[in-house]
């Protein structure tokens, strides 16, 4: 993809340079996240165990990145990590047959069940059978993360047809010590400040919620990865908070350098996309996302409930880290539910999201806060093919009228999202005037 458009005015020159500037385009296709989330969906992934080792294996093969393990009992922040879980096989069987099997959906299991064989009566397992009544047909995912039990999720319709008599339970799980992993990639850039993404590698069978986030941060890192870029590009694979509180219990140092962060999730479904304000509000990620989802899109102030970004922004951190997905969780009646399967996820959707992030990522390359390097009187662009030839009637929508607006307002105290709003210009065109004015030597 490119953000760039080239007015056709432009001298060969300028176009040449500006193409060899111009952000690099990810190779990434539908087809290749089709073929992605295909192959990552049949794996069972928890916040520990093979599941999730197996994922950051194959990401590794995508992008390079690190696996890094904590082990079982460490202290992270105010958590401690847990015994490591891994799904060998669990069966649910009664009179009629197998009810329940992970052979068929990974989602029959509450997820941490820890191992169980024996039979039961119905009104002794009922306690332990998860269905919606309200979508009859669907099949829940549930954790018991930090509590010892064991658990199958159902469909409604076939809990309720289960009638007297005796039922096996054969849960083939390993929960013992271990440790809890999760991945990183740091792509270095002329600068030591960062630009952090975060998506969360812990939930089996879930298309949407959980792996179109994956792919969108492995197609991020491909692309900060095509060329050296002005800042640093940090990428992170990690299960849902402890993985996150993992990563900031290890890295007190680095966050320092974090000048903007996302977290991705749901970036599949048909609802326009939705962002969630750091906890400060008004952070430039803040600003730069919210302009360019005007009238596009859904803004959410902060909440203290959500994913990621809860630790991210956890006071004693405060990183400017918003969060970027399409329907906010829980607002879909597919959510966290066998519904949000393959089919569920468009391919489209995703590459859309990361054609906006890509934009965004433009603005903070090209400098968010531009200062012009000769502020006394209007500079002569004509001499440096920047500017008509012939004079006259100025149009608005013309690369002369975007450079203009862009030269008055570089002082140093206005950002790249304040020329766009005050100009009515395009962002996208306002990055190019950037670019133009920065090779002409006329911005900072």
């Amino acid at each position: 993809m490119s953000n760039l458009r080239l007015w056709p005015a432009f001298s060969s020159q300028i176009i040449a340079i500006v193409s060899e500037n111009a952000s690099a385009q990810s190779p990434i296709s539908e087809s290749w996240i089709t073929n992605l989330l295909a192959q990552l969906y049949p794996l069972c992934r928890s916040i520990t165990g093979d599941g999730t080792r197996a994922t950051l294996d194959i990401l590794a093969r995508e992008c390079g990145l690190t696996m890094h393990e904590v082990s079982t009992g460490s202290a992270v922040l105010d958590w401690r990590i847990p015994d490591e879980w891994s799904l060998r096989r669990a069966v649910l069987s009664g009179p009629s047959g197998i009810i329940a099997d992970t052979v068929s959906s990974n989602l029959h299991i509450v997820g941490y069940s820890e191992p169980c064989h024996g039979d039961f009566d119905l009104h002794t397992l009922s306690r332990h059978l998860h269905s919606l009544p309200d979508q009859p047909t669907l099949i829940p995912y549930r954790t018991s993360y930090y509590a010892r039990t064991w658990g199958f999720c159902l469909a409604h319709d076939t809990l309720s047809a289960l009638g007297p008599g005796k039922y096996a339970v054969d849960i083939d799980t390993v929960l013992a010590p271990g440790a809890l992993s999760y991945g990183e990639l740091l792509v270095p850039g002329r600068k030591r400040e960062e630009v952090l993404v975060s998506t969360h590698v812990c939930h089996p069978a879930l298309a949407n919620d959980n792996l179109t986030g994956i792919v969108a941060t492995l197609a991020l890192a491909d692309w900060a990865a095509a060329e050296t870029r002005e800042y640093s590009y940090r990428f992170l694979f990690v299960p849902a908070t402890i993985g996150a509180i993992a990563w900031l219990a290890a890295n007190r140092d680095t966050v320092e350098r974090i000048r903007h962060g996302l977290v991705l999730t749901g970036l599949g479904d048909g609802a326009p996309l939705s962002y969630k304000r750091s906890r400060r509000g008004d952070a430039a990620i803040d600003r730069l996302m919210s302009h360019l989802l005007v009238g596009k899109g859904l803004i959410l102030d902060w909440s203290p409930y959500g994913y990621d970004e809860r630790q991210f922004c956890s006071p004693g951190f405060d990183l400017p880290v918003g969060r970027l997905s399409r329907a906010p969780h829980g607002t879909y009646p597919e959510y966290h539910t066998s519904a949000d399967n393959l089919s569920f996820v468009d391919a489209a959707q995703v590459t859309a999201a990361i054609d906006l992030i890509l934009t965004a990522f433009d603005a903070i390359e090209a400098g968010l806060v531009p200062r012009s390097l000769a502020p006394y009187g209007e500079p002569q662009l004509g001499r440096r093919g920047l500017f008509r030839s012939v004079g006259g009637a100025l149009d608005e929508g013309s690369r002369e009228y975007a450079l203009l607006w862009l030269l008055s307002l570089a002082d140093g105290d206005h950002d790249l999202v304040d020329v766009a709003e005050r100009s009515g210009l395009p962002l996208a065109d306002v990055l190019t005037s950037a670019r133009l004015l920065r090779t002409a030597g006329l911005l900072a």
